[in-house]
């Protein structure tokens, strides 16, 4: 494990649980002086180096004075995101909206507010956490949004790079966490996510496939579509019946 982090100031969105309480956890393990706790609600941390802050994505005020509060953050992880159990992508419009604007358009207010504290604190880094889902032919707002998110990830690299801002994409299928506990199938530990998240940090990596089938999927997208999709169909019959 690469464990270099020392100094950094650090701020999660989506911090209070699952992945997001994870990055706070082991940003300090790894020797980050500061971590910026981000949600809707803010809690109560047992460790004085955790400060929560107030961070709703779907609201640019919020997104403005979180930048404004926190100005010595030069490690963004854009974690937070919404995943309804029960949606499709033909479902209600406003139900899509609202996906999209905590998961795509929240995600990049966030991104827009900080882009010029990176900067500041010498580049920095943007983690952007997203899915499989931007891959495959799931029939959700979710992957939709996380394919979006994908292609936006990968445009803010070539757009930051004039300012030395690392951007990292990290891509992993079912975590072991609350959002995914309706779904019956292999899912990875959080912990060895955002291990994995924060040595591609350390390294310089741009891109973190997170598990064995992520990885796998990732080798197979070259495959002519005739074939691929009949072949996703298969895989992802049992979880969208």
């Amino acid at each position: 494990m690469n464990q270099a982090l020392d100094g950094r100031t650090v701020l999660v969105t989506g911090a209070n649980g699952g992945l997001g309480e994870h990055f706070v956890r082991q940003a300090l393990e790894r020797g980050a002086a500061k971590v910026y706790a981000a949600a809707r609600t803010g809690k109560q941390w047992d460790d004085s180096r955790i400060e929560p802050i107030t961070l709703d994505l779907t609201s640019p005020d919020d997104a403005e004075r979180a930048a404004r509060a926190a100005t010595d953050v030069d490690l963004l992880v854009n974690n937070a995101a919404v995943a309804p159990g029960d949606e499709r992508i033909t479902g209600p419009e406003d139900e899509l909206r609202q996906i999209f604007e905590t998961n795509f358009f929240g995600t990049l207010r966030v991104t827009r507010a900080f882009t010029p504290v990176l900067a500041a604190n010498g580049g920095g880094t943007l983690l952007n956490i997203l899915s499989t889902a931007a891959w495959v032919n799931v029939p959700t707002g979710y992957g939709a949004s996380k394919a979006a998110l994908w292609s936006a990830t990968n445009a803010l690299r070539v757009q930051l790079r004039g300012q030395r801002t690392q951007v990292i994409g990290l891509l992993v299928g079912m975590v072991d966490t609350a959002m995914s506990a309706r779904y019956d199938v292999p899912k990875v530990g959080p912990a060895d996510v955002v291990a994995q998240a924060y040595d591609a940090v350390a390294d310089g990596s741009i891109e973190v496939l997170a598990d064995d089938q992520t990885r796998y999927l990732k080798s197979r997208l070259n495959t002519p579509a005739e074939e691929l999709y009949p072949w996703l169909d298969e895989q992802l019959a049992a979880v969208f019946a």
